[in-house]
This record gives structure tokens, C-alpha cells and sequence, in this order.
């Protein structure tokens, strides 16, 4: 017969065992690359930096990354005109030339840091306000709160050293960007796009959602493109 510390010693070491092995399908997945090479699946959200849409929308979306970021290649898209005759960026934006500026600093932190690295930034520019958002100040005081090095990751020679967005390969990223939102045919911020269709659409209201527009119906559409795209389903 066991004794009472050696029952609770096996009681203890089952316990750890089944925690080790559990698999709750409510727990976050971590951020981490994924070992296997299985595709997937491209989530675009059409925006515009300074949008109350687009804020509302990636607020949501910032509960929705968690539990499929190993499943999904994340882009941020700028929707703007092309204006020839504009001298900073070669672009109008809705918002003004400080939402221009917001757009191609979060375009060269995606471009030179990973997924998590990059919202991270985003979302700090978010809780900034949104008229602050393009702010060379603010976009110095994310980099530091995402623990970006300004000058050594590439961030600030894209988005120009001084913080202004004039660089060179960041308005060129944005002329890029404001392509891929022609090509998608999106032109409200904020759209959502995943695997190349527009499932929804947050314009002042939800609109054009026919899956839903909640956290978990973003989550299962996800999942479910990811299920196409392997084979899976």
C-alpha cells in the first residue's frame, strides 16, 4: 500500500502529465513560426490609418490574430488615390498628408519586422488617437514600446530617419499598397479580405458580413480557408 506522500507524489505527477498533453481548443496559439510547411491563408484588411473604421476593425481583429496567427499571412492595405501632383508621397489620402505619413510607417514596419512585432506597433499608434496617428513622435515612441531599432531593423530608412514618412522605399511601398486595393476592389476602410474575398465590410456600420462580424466568425472563416487551402476539409 502507497503512503500518503507517495500517493500524493503519483497524484501529482498524473496532474502534470495530463496538463503537458491537454489541447483546449480555447487557448490562444502562440505567435511563433509554425514547424509545418502547410499553406496560409492571406488576410488582408483595407484601411486607412487614420479611419475610426479602420481602428474599430483592427481593435477586433486584435482577438481574432491570437487564435490563427501561426495560420495566416496578415497585411494591412491603404486605401488612397494616386495624385501625380502631390510632392511628399505621390498620394491623396482622405485623412490628410498625416494620414499618408501614418500609412507608410506601419507599411515599413511590416515590411522589416515580424507579424507580432509590427501589430504591436499599430495598435500603439491606435491608443495614441487617431489624429495623432503619422506623427514622427508617435511613430518613435511605438518603435520603442515594440522594441523596433529605428535605425538598425530598416524601419527608419524606410519611413524616412526624421520620423515624416518620405522616405524613399516607404512611399514606394505605398504606391504598392494603394495598387493591391485596386486590384482587390475594396474601396471602403475597412475591409476585410480573406483568401481574396471581401467577406466584410465595416462602414459606419457592419455591412455585407454574410458570415458574421464577430470575433469567432472571423476565426472559423479563417480556419476554414486554412482547411481549403491544405487540403483538409
Amino acid at each position: 500500500m502507497f503512503s500518503s506522500a507517495s500517493g500524493i507524489l503519483l497524484i501529482l505527477s498524473l496532474c502534470l502529465v495530463m496538463i503537458a498533453s491537454a489541447t483546449p481548443t480555447d487557448v490562444q496559439q502562440s505567435w511563433s513560426t509554425p514547424s509545418t510547411n502547410r499553406l496560409r491563408v492571406p488576410v488582408t484588411l483595407g484601411v486607412m490609418s487614420r479611419c475610426p473604421d479602420a481602428l474599430l476593425c483592427e481593435t477586433l481583429f486584435d482577438n481574432v490574430i491570437p487564435r490563427v496567427a501561426e495560420k495566416i499571412n496578415l497585411s494591412l492595405a491603404y486605401v488612397a488615390k494616386f495624385n501625380e501632383s502631390d510632392p511628399d508621397f505621390g498620394v491623396t489620402c482622405m485623412h490628410g498628408p498625416g494620414e499618408c505619413a501614418g500609412d507608410v510607417q506601419q507599411l515599413c514596419v511590416a515590411k522589416h519586422t515580424p507579424m507580432r512585432t509590427w501589430w504591436e506597433f499599430v495598435m500603439c499608434q491606435n491608443y495614441q488617437g487617431r489624429n495623432q496617428i503619422g506623427e514622427p513622435n508617435v511613430a518613435f515612441k511605438c518603435a520603442r514600446t515594440a522594441k523596433i531599432d529605428w535605425e538598425g531593423s530598416g524601419v527608419g530608412q524606410c519611413v524616412g530617419l526624421d520620423g515624416s514618412g518620405t522616405g524613399y522605399e516607404g512611399v514606394r511601398l505605398l504606391h504598392d499598397s494603394v495598387g493591391v486595393v485596386k486590384s482587390l476592389g475594396i474601396t471602403k476602410s475597412c475591409s476585410v479580405v480573406i483568401d481574396g474575398e471581401k467577406v466584410c465590410v465595416h462602414d459606419g456600420t457592419w455591412k455585407d458580413c454574410e458570415n458574421g462580424h464577430q470575433v469567432k466568425d472571423f476565426v472559423n472563416q479563417i480556419e476554414a480557408a486554412y482547411d481549403r487551402l491544405n487540403g483538409l476539409s
